[in-house]
């Protein structure tokens, strides 16, 4: 059989390996062809010796020490913490972090809810704070610039979703908390007084906005923002539109709704939630969904609905509000499957649609027409030490719409 050379073993999937990844590689190498080829041995020891040396330089250090807040087990209970963070690179921004939203995920991890929690986990990824440190290669942001970080910290930059702005869909992406960064370490998310991020994954937030306001648009905002526009409804008014659930995601896509122009229905379980929907947050009308005549009478009257709702529910009453061609939004994630009868598709020409998250640049484009709009999202500030009693309250639903962490204690002041 026929041996690769070099130049073969050195292909691209290769080069995409993290520096000690193809440092371990080239060891490898280097041993198999010493022991084939004894006058090969010198010029690959200089060459992994080079290797080594670029490797050690451009993989980050980890000497910066962060106060934050984690879970250390399936407890899910947070506590002061202390970690390191990297220095700040060519390509990063440091960030003070001023506020964090806490979304209902971060329960998930901290709980270890999904199986997938590396601990200690410091959650928090709707980070709004202030530019401390800019690297050489930055030219978009400038020391004191307010910005936000949310779900994602790094993502390949070649596939062709990375290519096309929907670097939320990358198969490399890493998250801002629980995820491997590119030099092998954990990434720590925004329950800390520090961040260092790539400016690739930060945004502008406007003057405008308050902080504490803002955060939770990093997450809750973006994602119902980006079917929204997927649904041509942030630039087209005078739609029929239906938001199911009046929570975190829910509240905000009614306020979003309204400001783009669109008759808004609320849709929920709740009955105490139809003053709220209308004479708080502006919403043009109300259907219990457990009531059988006013399902009925909704029947065919929406263009899109968002779903909003994580809890176990059946899709079949949701779709026959749709009029013919409507579309469904799912942004809600029941931990179990969900029940999709296919007769209200099939008669009705309906689709359902599912939407993670937004990329960087419909990120940024939701915080710019936020900022036009005025719209933020109706917080409760809490201090750290308050976490615990937080995740307690959001486990029951009993938070109207989003606990926020006042991070570098402004509420003090």
């Amino acid at each position: 059989m026929r041996r690769k050379g070099i130049v073969s073993a050195l292909s691209p999937p290769y080069l995409t390996h993290t520096p000690i990844n193809t440092l371990i590689f080239l060891l490898t190498i280097y041993t198999q062809y010493s022991i084939l080829h004894p006058s090969f041995s010198s010029l690959v020891t200089w060459f992994t010796l080079l290797f080594l040396l670029m490797a050690l330089e451009s993989t980050p250090n980890h000497t910066q020490s962060v106060a934050g807040w984690a879970a250390h087990d399936s407890s899910g209970k947070i506590v002061p913490y202390i970690f390191k963070r990297r220095e700040n690179g060519v390509n990063d921004v440091s960030i003070k972090v001023m506020y964090c939203g806490i979304c209902h995920t971060d329960l998930h991890f901290a709980k270890n809810d999904w199986g997938i929690t590396m601990y200690p986990v410091v959650p928090g990824h709707e980070i709004t704070g202030v530019i401390t440190k800019v690297g050489s290669n930055v030219t978009k942001f400038k020391i004191g610039d307010r910005v936000g970080v949310g779900c994602l910290a790094a993502s390949c930059l070649e596939c062709e979703f990375c290519q096309n702005s929907q670097e939320n869909y990358c198969d490399q992406i890493q998250f801002t908390y629980n995820g491997i960064f590119w030099d092998g370490s954990v990434t720590y998310g925004g329950y800390s007084d520090m961040v260092v991020a790539d400016h690739r994954y930060v945004v502008h937030v406007p003057d405008n906005l308050p902080m504490d306001a803002a955060a939770p648009l990093l997450c809750a905002g973006v994602t119902v923002f980006t079917p929204m526009k997927d649904c041509q409804l942030v630039e087209s008014p005078g739609k029929k539109v239906g938001v199911v659930g009046l929570g975190g995601l829910g509240h905000v896509s009614v306020k979003m709704a309204k400001a783009f122009g669109h008759h808004v229905t609320v849709i929920s379980t709740s009955p105490s939630k139809e003053n709220e929907a209308k004479q708080r947050l502006g919403a043009d009308s109300f259907i219990l969904s457990t009531n059988d005549e006013q399902m009925q009478r909704g029947k065919r009257t929406l263009d899109v609905i968002l779903d909003t709702v994580s809890a176990q529910h059946s899709l079949g009453p949701i779709l026959e509000l749709l009029k013919v061609n409507g579309t469904l939004a799912l942004v809600g994630a029941p931990d179990k499957p969900i029940e999709l009868p296919s007769f209200p598709l099939i008669f009705g020409k309906r689709s359902v649609k599912g939407s993670m998250t937004g990329s960087m640049k419909e990120t940024q484009e939701m915080m710019d027409v936020c900022g036009k709009h005025n719209i933020t999202c109706d917080v409760e500030l809490i201090e750290p030490d308050q976490i615990n009693q937080a995740f307690d309250r959001l486990a029951r639903n009993d938070v109207r719409y989003r606990f926020v962490i006042d991070i570098a204690g402004n509420s003090k002041l």
